[in-house]
Parts: C-alpha cells; structure tokens; sequence
C-alpha cells in the first residue's frame, strides 16, 4: 500500500533508523540485506517475551514492518516466529507443492479477501504470523468447508469447540464460518493451547488432536524418561496428527521462497479487504447484496455465515462488505423504500401438514419452502419444526423474535405415503409394460402362423 503523505514516510523511515541504530546487532543489520535485518528483528521479538518465547509483544517493530510491506505474503514472512521443523515428511509435503504449483496458488487466491484481517488480528495478539497459513491446511481457505467430523469454516470447528469458544450455531447462521468471529475464536484457542504446552509445534499438535490426547502422550513419555518434543511424541499420533506440523512448515518453506518451489503467489494488498457494518433489524441476504452492489455470490463468500435467505439482525449481527462497497450500501439503503425482509417463520403444529399445503398458504411454490428450508425430496415435515417463510398481508411484518432464533428447529422424516404413491405408479407402469410386451408377443405369434 502507497502512503498518501511524504511527510509519514519520512516519519517512519527516522523511527526505523532509530530502531536500528539503537540495536545491538546493529552493524551486522546495516551491512546485512533487508530479509536478514528482518530476521534479527524477529530474534529480537522472540527475546522480548522470556515467559512466552513464541509471542511477540513489541508492537512498534510490527507496525514499521506493516508499513514497509505492500504485499500481506512479506508481512507473513516478516513475522515467522516458529521454530523450523526440517524432516523427511517437511520435504515431502513440500515436494507435493512443487509437483502441484498451481494447488497453493489456487488456495492463495481463496485466501485474498481473508489474509490481511488474519494477519492483522495475529499481530495484535504479538503471536507468529505463520499461524495465518494454518487455513492451508485446515480448510484450503475455504469457509463453506465442512470434514466427516463436522468441523466448519476456515478454522475446521467442531460444534462442541465452538460453543466453548462462543460461536452461535442456530437455524440461521453457524459462526464457526464467519470469517471474524472464527478467527478471533481460533486464535483464542490456540494462545490457550501455547500457554498450556509452551510449544507452539505441541500447540498446534493439540488443536489438531486435542489437548488431552497430547497430554497423556507427553505423561507416557515422561515415564519412560524420553523426550517430548513435537517430534519425539510423533510415533504417538495418528498420521494426521503426525502430518499436521510438518505440513504448515511446507507451506511456510513454499511461502518464504514461493520461486524455489516455482509457486506463484497472487499479489494481496496490505490493506484491508472488508470493513464490518453492523444490521439491527433482519435483512434479505439478496437485498443486502443488491444494496451493496455486489453479486450474490461475493457476498456470501464475505458471510458464509448466514444459512438461511434472511440474515437476523441483532447486537451481535455484522455483515461485511469491501470499503467502497460498504459506502454504497450505505448510501442505497438511506434511499430504499422497500421492506428489507420478506420472511418469516411458521411453526408446524400437526404431522399431516403438506409441503403442497404449505405453500399454498403463503403463496408460493413447494420448491420455495423446500430450498429455504434444505429439506430433501420426499420427505416431510415433523410436528415442533420451525420453518421459514414468505411473508403475507396475512402475517406479522416485524423481525423474527431472538427466542425463536435461538429454539428453533426443523426435523424431517420420510413421507411414506408419497413412497407408496411412488410404489404404486411404478407397480402400474410396469404391469402397464408387461401388457403391452404380451400383447406385442402375441402379435407376434399371430403374423408367424398367418
């Protein structure tokens, strides 16, 4: 990012020639090329905290790093604070990167709306930068990722660990996606992980595994008098575990020298992507991107979060949109003079209820209550179910009440009696056939006697 004054540049390059003249590595740094300055200011980092050898707490040197960078990729590697794993598995992963350069530069270009916030929110926490790089392997950086585990979003979350951490999952939205709330909640838990393990590979070990596990492999070593470093428990983890540090350290390798590996990294802009604009009263996802004067699929690629067409408003309820689409949608939405919801809820009070019936009463079609719903062919709702749907003259016109967010829900069942209708067309159909493949026999016959 260009600064918009000389008078800041000026500014900061007196703060950074203080900085480093006041060093005591300083000759070696002046005489030294900027990635190597870079590298002793990172031990410098690393010194700065002895409780804590993997934070870093001297906010001033990031600050003069984030100005010096116009790429997030040099911010990341500015702020490499992890000790280096070099092993057989590090060189093949790695090597797989290399067979595949157009994998990572595929993820990377996922990434663009997401890494500077991720880098940003790191170095508020003084925590190494090379944990933004953690997506890579978590989700490939995709928010709508979901693992047979039911783990979600950039940070893979399973419901339990969300919860802990204070990411609502509702019948409208499941935060473990959003990309700020999961972040925040990520780095949460891996700060907690660090301060229980003091190791970052350990750390890191724990949030793939889960800390207990990596507790008792650190006790059962301990009786047998070994180590416990991340490698000498390794034999202890199952493979995925086993694979998890080793993998991030490929991908920091590959970033750190992108042209070794003959990767090309997209260039991101150390400047933020989204800005967050908080929405008090419920919002059609298609109006709001409408208003925002973006495509629908650029909008939820920025919230992911929001499951149903309707986002809820509420304290807690942020969108986000790039800066200048921000102002536009401000701008839109002080001239809109239409209603910003067409939804609501309808609870099913009886088992025989129709998704037909359903539609018919709030004029609609049964495809409509069907994808707002994700309820799957031939099946039928449960009585207890909350569903969403289109508003009518007929219901009420406020926002959807926070009780109802938070207790709704919807089960499903087979519809048996849409199966035997099924059974029975098909019985018909094939006795129809089979009447038909007689009759032509018999013909048949007929003409061969004649």
């Amino acid at each position: 990012m260009k600064p918009k004054h000389d008078t800041k540049r000026s500014i900061f390059t007196l703060a950074a020639l203080a900085l480093l003249a006041a060093a005591p590595l300083s000759q070696a740094m002046e005489a030294a090329p900027l990635p190597s300055a870079r590298a002793a200011l990172g031990a410098e980092r690393q010194a700065l905290s002895p409780a804590l050898p993997g934070i870093r707490t001297d906010k001033g040197i990031d600050k003069l790093d984030d100005y010096h960078e116009t790429d997030v990729w040099g911010r990341i590697r500015s702020g490499y604070a992890i000790p280096d794993l070099n092993n057989a598995l590090v060189t093949r992963h790695a090597q797989a990167y290399a067979n595949h350069p157009a994998n990572l530069s595929r993820i990377s270009g996922r990434a663009s709306p997401y890494l500077y916030h991720v880098v940003s929110e790191l170095e508020k926490r003084g925590m190494p930068t090379e944990l933004a790089l953690l997506p890579v392997i978590e989700s490939a950086f995709n928010p709508q990722a979901m693992s047979s585990a039911n783990a979600a979003g950039l940070w893979q979350f399973v419901p339990g660990t969300g919860k802990d951490f204070d990411l609502r999952q509702n019948m409208f939205k499941d935060e473990r996606r959003g990309v700020v709330a999961s972040t925040d909640a990520a780095l949460s838990y891996l700060q907690r992980l660090y301060t229980m393990f003091g190791d970052w590979p350990l750390a890191l070990a724990a949030y793939n595994w889960g800390e207990g596990n990596v507790q008792r492999a650190i006790k059962k070593n301990q009786e047998l008098g070994k180590p416990t470093d991340f490698e000498s428990l390794a034999e202890l983890m199952p493979a995925e575990t086993r694979n998890y540090v080793p993998k991030l350290q490929a991908v920091k390798n590959v970033v750190a020298n992108p042209s070794q590996y003959g990767v090309t990294l997209p260039a991101i802009d150390n400047q933020p992507y989204f800005t967050m604009v908080d929405k008090t009263s419920d919002i059609d996802l298609a109006i709001a991107a409408q208003l925002a004067e973006m495509s629908l699929d650029e909008f939820k690629a920025l919230n992911p979060q929001f499951k149903k067409p309707v986002i809820i408003g509420g304290e807690r309820t942020k969108i986000l949109l790039p800066t200048e689409n921000a102002e536009k949608f401000h701008i839109n939405l002080a001239q809109w003079g239409n209603a910003l919801s067409t939804w609501t809820t309808h609870k099913i009070t009886g088992a025989r209820v129709s998704i037909a019936q359903l539609a018919s009463k709030f004029g609609t079609t049964p495809e409509v209550i069907r994808q707002a719903n994700n309820i799957p062919p031939q099946s039928r709702l449960k009585a207890g179910s909350t569903i969403l749907v289109p508003k009518t003259s007929a219901t009420n016109h406020g926002d959807i009440a926070e009780n109802i967010i938070e207790n709704a829900v919807v089960a499903f069942e087979a519809d048996r009696g849409k199966a035997k209708r099924n059974a029975s067309r098909f019985k018909a159909k094939a006795g129809a056939s089979s009447n038909g493949k007689r009759i032509a026999r018999n013909t048949s016959s007929k003409r061969k006697q004649r």
